[in-house]
């Protein structure tokens, strides 16, 4: 009888690196309410796969004293540093954003402001609705009518979208932060927002930190990214990070939800210059 060599070689598991190309452009470091300075965000973002890490401070020009805002008077300085870590870390690409409290009736002086500011992009949020805003306490909520506050809240944002102000639209229905519900199907409502979104060529991002607020949930609502497909609204993925910890937090899920609502791209800036890239 013929004896037969069997050759037995250990089992291996090979992850292969996802190949897509990632960014996460709204980050927050000690400039304003992060909570650590933006170098240690950098490895958990190369751990992470990003391709793109973007600093994003929170800016409002008509709040005074606002612990979670970075002083105008300090913005220049900002730029200047998130630009020398460029040098530093050649191993990622680093963008410099801003997060801008958009203000009805504010356009103007605004504009001027960021006029003559070196940013990739600049992100235009509602938090602010008149004097108070609307994710730092639930009490705001307590005694108004959430149905008329939810549809008011949609029309700040639009109006924020129609400016012209700005390249990407922040997490475009924070008045969920607490799980509040309209009463009513707000379908309409997202799809007039994406309309408007469509119309002025911005970006809205799916914004991952709802996550881990009492929301629980992503921004906007995902029941609805399906409308900013079919609109064709250009769309990224931000995580919102405080934390380095958190830098391009259920990023994978994220995606997930975009493939299955018909998105293919994402929106990648450089100087204010967009550029989609597939996924």
């Amino acid at each position: 009888k013929s004896l037969k060599l069997v050759l037995i070689f250990p089992l291996r598991t090979f992850i292969m690196p996802s190949m897509t190309y990632r960014t996460d452009y709204h980050i927050h470091t000690t400039f304003s309410d992060g909570k650590s300075p933006a170098t240690d965000y950098i490895g958990p973002a190369l751990s992470a796969g990003l391709s793109e890490i973007g600093f994003s401070e929170h800016l409002s020009l008509f709040r005074e004293k606002q612990e979670w805002c970075m002083n105008p008077s300090n913005v220049t300085s900002y730029i200047e540093y998130i630009s020398s870590l460029k040098e530093q870390f050649p191993d990622i690409k680093i963008k410099t954003g801003l997060e801008i409290d958009y203000i009805p009736g504010g356009e103007k002086e605004l504009d001027l402001f960021l006029a003559d500011l070196d940013l990739d992009y600049r992100i235009g949020s509602v938090h602010y609705f008149g004097d108070k805003t609307v994710d730092l306490n639930p009490d705001f909520y307590y005694g108004k009518d959430f149905n008329t506050l939810f549809e008011d809240y949609f029309d700040i944002v639009m109006a924020a979208a129609s400016s012209g102000l700005f390249d990407i639209i922040g997490h475009c229905d924070l008045i969920r932060i607490f799980g509040h519900k309209p009463d009513f199907d707000p379908e309409d409502l997202y799809r007039n927002l994406a309309r408007i979104f469509k119309e002025n060529d911005v970006v809205f991002e799916l914004n991952t930190n709802g996550r881990n607020r009492p929301l629980a949930d992503f921004y906007p609502d995902r029941r609805f990214l399906h409308i900013f497909a079919e609109e064709k609204v250009p769309v990224c993925i931000n995580s919102d990070a405080h934390l380095p910890a958190r830098v391009g937090q259920y990023f994978d899920e994220a995606y997930g939800l975009l493939t299955a609502a018909g998105f293919t791209e994402t929106a990648t800036f450089t100087k204010r210059q967009r550029r989609m890239i597939r996924f």
